[in-house]
């Protein structure tokens, strides 16, 4: 390519530059000669009709394209694909070519690649949501193909590059934090960290140019003292080290700019202050029995020779973070004071911290999904290979990476996810509850929609509201979401309550008419006699005037006269209860309410006061409600219930598995030593169909008492917990909490 026929484009100072930046590119021989050609033709055309001319900030497109195209080859091995696409997006997004050209000139993968970076730059018109999370798995979803975000890391490099001495600071300040909330963090998930590391220091440096400068300076003015004191701090170190007969290697490394800010900040130090600014790294080579052992080895040498600031200990090889990343981290006081990080792990959790699912992004604080992680980390071994024709290994491995969820806009730019499948009514409720509970519909994308419309990638909601609308019972088949789901039955829930409160009053002002007492036992009994499955349900039916109140008293009295010619007192067995299981209905001698997964419309729910789990020995209690209590059998406040409202007890009994984890407490006590938490919390994870929610230990130095919440589908799995905890060394006692 040369600048012939494009001459009133460019400025005397781009002719040369853009010269030798064509020539580069076409000397490595990715592009044939009838690409340049094209490519020459396709841009003066452009430029002659007035379709492609500099941007806003006063760049010209090519000049920046032809940079991208060139960066993209001397820091990541492209292909023909990769720097066709990133000179031809420019004159795709101006209307300069056509989709069907680009194919027929090149391929259907190259016009995958310049369709994409045109769609993915749509998405920044809305420049408000560029800070949020979502809008990095947002861009990745619009891209549909990796390798269009590698160009946009690019990109933006190459344009972070450029604005140093930009006179627009609006404009500079837009691009450095895009460059830092957006491209630095999808950068750092590609393993692309020199690119990383050079976008979060350059956007400091726009951002805060004083700072910037400050530390720099510093920097400059220290890094042979620096070097010379690391030297000096490893030396005697590998000594030790090497006489106690173990094998690893050390490595050395001071922070990037940004790194040094951010400890600076969150601390609230001065440079001088930062504790690991010095940081060393002992990499050992273990065996896999031997792995803790050695750590510990390592770390009783380090601290043996320098003193250590035990506030600063971490310690991630006992109890391994969350992600996996185990290493032992701690701060001592080296030669003339000055504080030195110390990290010791493993080869083996050196490569998890560095490269396994990702581990290393969590441990910077970039959260990600499993499935994500373990695509991403294929992508990144292939870019760290630097090899040719690694960019058609990754067209290879392309697929949609968020392909169950949507990611949607308000009008003011404001982003949500929400689940594939998605509706209006879903976004409604994920906005506020009360903009669900009154929402009539929406204007998507400028147009009306039903509720029940369902949304996609890049959608722009405005939700419409009516303050006469209110859940209906048909909503829960028009959403996907849990919390829609929930609010919309909590509604519809507190509506039947308010019909029953109200229907419940008819009848009591009936009764009051003919000066008569309602009895609560008889008027149980004669509810269930007349085939309702809750008191809830009798007293909406009277509200609604399904049901005659002349038919109830007639009904009550009849059954109130069979009592009264008994002499058996009323008992709880005596309430029931028409249900029905999976198989039809329940016939024996005493009614019990039968409680599970499939058995629909019962309203009933499981009490936190003692949180039973199937298994149990449970008995139901009537709550004023109309709804059903469960609580086990044992269970202290069960027995005040007995006391003082016997008649609104009722037998129950399980359907079946409940289908799903429910908590239990346990309080396990035994001897403060460390490691036993390790291992009771290895313990759960290794038990089938078993989870940890929440752990509580306290500990006086001899003996430890922990309380664990454990998520089990059965008594017959926490009892076998029970026991393998019983087991374990240095447990003393474990029982389940009330």
């Amino acid at each position: 390519m040369s600048p012939e026929g494009i001459t009133p484009y460019l400025t005397p100072e781009e002719r040369l530059p853009l010269l030798r930046l064509s020539r580069r590119i076409a000397g490595r021989n990715l592009l044939t000669r009838s690409d340049i050609a094209y490519l020459r033709s396709a841009i003066a055309k452009a430029v002659d009709d007035g379709s492609l001319a500099r941007d806003a900030q006063g760049f010209n497109p090519t000049m920046h394209s032809l940079e991208v195209a060139d960066l993209f080859c001397r820091l990541i091995a492209p292909d023909r694909h990769i720097v066709a696409a990133t000179l031809l997006s420019d004159l795709l997004r101006v209307g300069a070519i056509m989709p069907a050209e680009v194919a027929r000139q090149f391929d259907d993968d190259t016009l995958r690649l310049v369709t994409g970076l045109v769609r993915v730059t749509k998405l920044y018109d809305r420049r408000a949501a560029v800070t949020d999370q979502n809008f990095q798995k947002l861009t990745l979803t619009f891209a549909d193909d990796i390798r269009v975000i590698i160009i946009m890391i690019i990109d933006r490099l190459s344009l972070m590059r450029q604005i140093n001495h930009h006179p627009d600071e609006t404009y500079v300040h837009e691009i450095s934090n895009e460059a830092r909330y957006l491209y630095a963090p999808l950068a750092h998930r590609l393993g692309l960290y020199a690119i990383k590391s050079e976008l979060e220091d350059l956007s400091l440096k726009y951002l805060n140019r004083r700072v910037y400068t400050q530390i720099a300076q510093k920097l400059n003015e220290t890094k042979t003292s620096r070097d010379r004191y690391v030297a000096d701090f490893i030396a005697p170190l590998k000594d030790e080290l090497q006489k106690a007969g173990l094998r690893f290697e050390i490595k050395g490394r001071t922070k990037t700019i940004n790194s040094i800010w951010n400890k600076m900040t969150k601390q609230g130090v001065d440079l001088n202050g930062i504790f690991d600014l010095f940081a060393i790294r002992i990499i050992l080579d273990s065996r896999p029995e031997d792995e803790k052992k050695d750590c510990w080895v390592a770390f009783s040498i380090v601290t043996d020779m320098y003193t250590a600031n035990t506030h600063r200990l971490r310690d991630w090889i006992t109890i391994p973070k969350s992600n996996g990343y185990e290493s032992l981290h701690i701060t001592v006081n080296g030669p003339d004071g000055k504080w030195v990080e110390v990290q010791i792990r493993t080869r083996r959790m050196d490569e998890v911290a560095e490269r396994g699912l990702a581990a290393h992004w969590r441990y910077k604080g970039i959260k990600s999904e499993h499935d994500l992680d373990q695509w991403i980390t294929g992508v990144r071994e292939v870019l760290e290979t630097g090899s040719e024709g690694q960019m058609e290994m990754i067209r290879a491995m392309n697929r949609n990476i968020y392909d169950k969820e949507v990611f949607v806009f308000t009008p003011r730019g404001d982003l949500f996810r929400l689940p594939q499948g998605a509706t209006v009514l879903d976004f409604a409720f994920a906005v506020h509850s009360r903009v669900g509970s009154t929402c009539t519909g929406a204007r998507v994308n400028g147009k009306p929609k039903r509720i029940s419309h369902r949304l996609r990638n890049g959608d722009t909601v405005e939700v419409l509201t009516s303050s006469t609308q209110s859940p209906k019972q048909d909503w829960l088949a028009h959403v996907v979401t849990g919390k829609a789901r929930n609010k919309i039955r909590q509604a519809l829930n507190e509506h039947r309550a308010r019909q029953a409160d109200m229907g419940r009053e008819m009848l009591q002002r009936r009764f009051k008419n003919r000066k008569r007492e309602i009895d609560e036992a008889t008027l149980s009994r004669m509810v269930s006699r007349m085939g309702y499955k809750t008191m809830t349900d009798f007293f909406v039916a009277i509200n609604e005037e399904t049901v005659d109140i002349n038919t109830i008293i007639e009904a009550y009295d009849n059954v109130a006269g069979k009592t009264a010619d008994t002499t058996e007192h009323t008992s709880a067995e005596q309430f029931v209860l028409h249900t029905t299981d999976a198989t039809g209905p329940r016939q024996s001698h005493s009614d019990i309410l039968i409680i599970g997964d499939d058995i629909k419309g019962l309203n009933y729910r499981l009490s936190k006061c003692c949180a039973p789990i199937y298994g149990d020995r449970i008995v139901g209690f009537v709550a004023s409600d109309g709804a059903i209590k469960i609580h086990r059998a044992n269970c202290p406040n069960l027995r005040h219930l007995q006391q003082r409202y016997p008649y609104r007890i009722i037998q129950s009994a399980w359907s079946g598995k409940i289908g799903q984890q429910l908590a239990a407490t346990l309080r396990v006590v035994g001897k403060d030593d460390i490691g036993i938490v390790a291992n009771i919390t290895s313990m759960i994870n290794k038990t089938p169909d078993t989870q940890l929610r929440n752990i509580s230990i306290s500990g006086d130095g001899m003996q430890f008492e922990g309380i664990l919440v454990v998520a089990v589908p059965s008594l017959s799995t926490l009892d076998e917990l029970i026991g393998k905890i019983s087991t374990l060394r240095g447990v003393k006692h474990v029982e389940r909490s009330q």
